[in-house]
């Protein structure tokens, strides 16, 4: 049995090799420089895409940062940014960064959709300029690429100490940071 089927692979690998030596390979050529072109375009449109998806979520996280902390020292505005990017990797939460910044929830008590950040409830805020933006594009750029060793790692929520909202009791504080505090 063993040499038949040798004897059968060795009809196959004789007759595929003549047929290749003796075919047109033009249309193979063809065929081939056309499939490469086609995968270096695909490349390239997946490359632009996710940089533009990578700069879509950047601003939404620097907008984040400058309208939730930007009176606050640069720690409390890496710790608003952490915070952001702990909700998107934690699966609870949308998956991109500008679906956690503007999602909606449900308030049975306000009857009304309310959002994770209270900026995002204004109908209108005023284009983010200025040094306070410069530097809250820089904070979320060194936080959504891994730049700074994460500090609050895990926390998910935070309010401004000026309020005590009732979802903070059953939740563990981290840490308190210029005029927020933050928790697990």
């Amino acid at each position: 049995m063993p040499a038949r089927f040798a004897w059968t692979v060795e009809q196959w690998w004789h007759t595929t090799r003549l047929r290749w030596y003796t075919a047109d390979k033009f249309p193979c050529a063809v065929v081939l420089i056309a499939g490469l072109i086609v995968a270096m375009f695909a490349y390239l449109l997946q490359t632009v895409s996710a940089h533009r998806d990578d700069r879509r979520n950047l601003t939404c996280l620097a907008r984040n940062v400058y309208f939730e902390a930007r009176g606050e020292p640069i720690a409390g505005q890496y710790a608003v940014a952490e915070v952001t990017m702990n909700r998107k990797a934690s699966g609870l939460y949308p998956a991109t960064v500008c679906g956690v910044v503007y999602q909606k929830n449900w308030d049975p008590l306000r009857r009304r959709h309310i959002g994770a950040f209270s900026w995002t409830e204004l109908s209108e805020v005023s284009s983010p300029t200025g040094e306070e933006w410069r530097r809250a594009w820089k904070v979320a750029d060194a936080v959504y690429y891994r730049r700074e060793a994460p500090v609050l790692d895990g926390a998910l929520f935070y309010h401004a100490t000026s309020i005590r909202p009732s979802w903070a009791r059953s939740k563990e504080p981290v840490a308190r940071i210029g005029r927020h505090v933050f928790y697990r």
